[in-house]
């Protein structure tokens, strides 16, 4: 994209402040190995780009949910460890193994489904095993772990498979003091230490994910998993701020004021009316809706900084358009509206969009849709960068 034409609504993606995080997180985890986790377009950013610059900065590994997102890397040229997790009946195994991946399995029909496509390949797989240590969401509960084991020794044995992770995931590390951390943990030594009394020899041990890879040391063991925090947004609020861990939000969300008018008192606002302006004044409008991603749910609170002043969104949010009251001033059309960034300009950042919607700064990056074109900025590290 060109950087000087005219656009109506952009992301722009500093991957100099990624490069950086992934700097920050690491030095968090010195003796660990570091995962960049990229799924959802890389939290909305761009997987390929992101991850890029992510090994650049010194990730060993990348990470994605699905394994359409690890195939599409590898397609990209992205080489060394990509894992993924997020697996269903029939999915391409077959693939996954011939692609070199890294694929979680959390039950006994997805081992199966593995190994018969490690036979179909003539090679092994790299399976990790997950254990559910109490997020009760994928994973093999401990009642089931020891089938589990007992038929990954038994593939490993017929060469089909090569167990090169054993690894779980945290409900609660974005609440620092929360119980379930502490029981989390326990159950995790106990269902490795299992694994390898059988005979497991995994490369590496992981369940710190974000959160845990900032506030939780003892939980870093061989890989930490960095996924929000990589883009430079706090896990929680709970947790600290971004500055609070030396990070750089990577996202600036900006739009074109598309139209800049006069009303009256009294005139309403958007669909259904839900702001009625309570003098004169100027409305301007933002050309981007939630058919961009912009969450409905802001309509009235979203903030946005339109001529150094923070701006509220007046009514609903529609498909492509919500609208600014101005408040009497009048910026030229055309004018940049900054939705959100990393705050230093004195603009709303993704947690100030979250706060407003009622949700977590996660979704309203992540959110931000294919029409919004991404524009790539510090692409290849600098002097004296890394």
């Amino acid at each position: 994209m060109n950087e000087t034409a005219p656009f109506r609504v952009r992301a722009e993606i500093d991957l100099a402040a990624l490069r950086a995080n992934v700097r920050s997180l690491r030095a968090r985890a010195p003796e660990a190995a570091f995962m960049a986790v990229v799924k959802a377009d890389g939290y909305g950013h761009g997987a390929v780009p992101c991850a890029r610059a992510a090994v650049q900065a010194g990730a060993t590994w990348i990470g994605t949910a699905t394994p359409e997102e690890a195939l599409a890397l590898r397609a990209a040229g992205l080489p060394g460890r990509i894992m993924c997790w997020l697996w269903t009946p029939g999915g391409p195994w077959r693939e996954g193994v011939e692609a070199d991946l890294d694929m979680a399995v959390s039950a006994l029909w997805a081992l199966r489904e593995v190994t018969a496509a490690a036979r179909e390949a003539g090679r092994p797989a790299r399976i990790q095993l997950k254990a559910d240590t109490g997020l009760g969401r994928n994973g093999c509960m401990p009642a089931d772990w020891p089938e589990l084991i007992a038929e990954s020794l038994r593939a490993e044995a017929e060469g089909l498979v090569r167990v090169t992770g054993l690894w779980s995931h945290f409900a609660c590390a974005d609440e620092p003091g929360h119980p379930s951390i502490a029981a989390q943990l326990t159950v995790f030594r106990e269902m490795v230490a299992y694994a390898e009394d059988q005979g497991i020899r995994s490369e590496v041990r992981h369940i710190a994910n974000s959160p845990a890879t900032l506030t939780l040391p003892e939980a870093h063991f061989d890989l930490v998993r960095a996924g929000i925090a990589t883009y430079g947004v706090s896990p929680s609020p709970e947790v600290g701020t971004p500055e609070d861990f030396g990070l750089r939000p990577v996202m600036t969300l900006t739009a074109s004021l598309a139209h800049v008018k006069r009303a009256p008192a009294g005139h309403g606002v958007s669909y259904g009316h839900h702001y009625v302006t309570p003098g004169e004044t100027t409305l301007g409008l933002i050309p981007a809706g939630y058919g961009d991603g912009i969450p409905r749910h802001a309509s009235g609170t979203a903030p946005v900084l339109v001529g150094g002043k923070w701006r509220t969104a007046a009514g609903r949010v529609a498909m492509d358009q919500f609208v600014v009251d101005l408040g009497g001033d009048e910026p030229e059309v055309g004018a940049e509206a900054v939705l959100f960034g990393p705050g230093g300009r004195g603009e709303p950042t993704a947690e100030d969009w979250a706060q407003a919607a009622g949700t977590i700064a996660y979704e309203i990056v992540t959110r931000i849709g294919p029409r919004v074109p991404r524009l790539y900025v510090n692409e290849r590290p600098g002097t004296g960068e890394m």
